[in-house]
């Protein structure tokens, strides 16, 4: 392996990631961060990350958990327990542009692979750590996302009214937390890029949970209001939730008037949307249960689809409920390429394209998610050598 080359496209080319971290929050940012053509280097234990032996579902062997967040990285097993292998991963650290970790807090310090003692051979580092509570008194909890559902209030908000609290159907502040710390990530690098200086991002999966609630958020600390369990429902808008068809449900979000007398033109109850009970986005609200049988009978005089084609046109706000498969087709017939094949021949892995689209860096798609210690060899050569 060579120093990372700044020509190879992506508007982070040339910058070097040293990927400590392991399951999901921290090998999604670093997957964001390769698109954009960072040259990560993913260290694993000598067992490989957690997310390789997670499974069904498999694709040829492998994990399609490990395959979805770990493309476009080099692979190093290293034990830091091994003097040899301690001294290789500290000398990744003090070349990388940026070290990223997510062991409990205090845990990189056991190697001498915390931020102060990398910082001390490269003081221009940006590190970033990723915990479930921060690094003061909740440091010595153990960050699971399903926890921090729990924790931040996520599964009250999440199931039918008069049910159970449920999780919802991904790792959500996971991937929420990975998003913030790519964030952090390339923020600290600009601040870099006009001072010089490294700095220490932090990110931590209940903070990320609380901004992520959102309007629930605020509805607490800016009112003393707790929000509680709906369903499918939405506390301040109303239509914006799943209503029967013909034969399915669909989604009909007209959370706003215009929307709304849209809406009511294209079922054919024009006079509706001039009802003083249901003309502003309040009053239909406080009255979702008298007008929600009104929508409903004649949404069922026609399909999901039909609807969705339907409201499309008028520009209403809408869609049918699919499973993950319709997802990715929704996405072809609206011309997104949600699929792109990495790698060449029989390791060309299908995955997801990176959801953002630049006009000028597009992102890049280098190399398949690695075998564990895959590049291993061609790394310790490299960190063998002089800088």
């Amino acid at each position: 392996m060579s120093a990372p080359d700044p020509t190879t496209g992506g508007p982070l080319a040339g910058l070097l990631v040293a990927d400590f971290s392991r399951i999901l929050a921290g090998p999604y940012a670093t997957m964001l961060l390769a698109d954009l053509g960072a040259e990560v280097v993913k260290v694993e234990g000598p067992a490989g990350d957690d997310t390789r032996t997670w499974m069904p579902p498999v694709r040829e062997g492998v994990s399609t958990y490990f395959l979805g967040i770990n493309r476009g990285k080099r692979s190093i097993a290293l034990d830091l327990r091994d003097e040899s292998d301690l001294a290789a991963a500290r000398e990744l650290a003090r070349r990388a542009d940026v070290v990223i970790e997510n062991l409990k807090p205090g845990g990189m310090a056991r190697f001498g692979l915390d931020y102060d003692a990398v910082r001390g051979s490269n003081p221009g580092v940006v590190y970033a750590s990723i915990s479930g509570f921060g690094s003061g008194p909740g440091r010595d909890v153990p960050g699971y996302d399903l926890m921090v559902q729990a924790m931040s209030g996520l599964m009250s908000l999440t199931g039918d009214a008069d049910g159970p609290p449920y999780r919802a159907g991904i790792s959500v502040f996971d991937v929420m937390a990975g998003n913030h710390a790519a964030i952090g990530i390339l923020a600290a690098l600009r601040h870099r890029d006009r001072s010089g200086e490294g700095q220490h991002v932090e990110v931590n999966l209940l903070s990320s949970a609380l901004t992520g609630l959102v309007n629930h958020s605020s509805a607490w600390v800016a009112s003393g209001t707790v929000p509680y369990r709906m369903g499918n429902a939405h506390p301040s808008v109303f239509p914006y939730e799943p209503l029967p068809t013909a034969d399915d449900d669909l989604i009909v979000a007209a959370a706003n008037d215009p929307q709304f007398r849209k809406l009511c033109g294209v079922l054919g109850i024009p006079e509706v949307a001039d009802d003083p009970r249901f003309a502003r986005n309040a009053d239909r609200t406080a009255n979702r249960e008298e007008l929600r049988p009104v929508l409903v009978e004649r949404l069922r005089q026609k399909t999901a689809v039909e609807w969705f084609d339907l409201l499309t046109a008028a520009g209403v706000p809408s869609g049918p409920i699919q499973t993950i498969d319709g997802g990715f087709a929704m996405a072809e017939r609206f011309g997104l390429d949600p699929v792109v094949p990495v790698g060449e021949g029989d390791r060309a892995v299908p995955t997801t394209r990176h959801p953002i689209r630049f006009s000028a860096t597009p992102a890049v798609y280098r190399f398949p998610p690695p075998e564990l210690d895959e590049h291993g060899a061609e790394l310790r050569k490299w960190l063998s050598e002089d800088a």
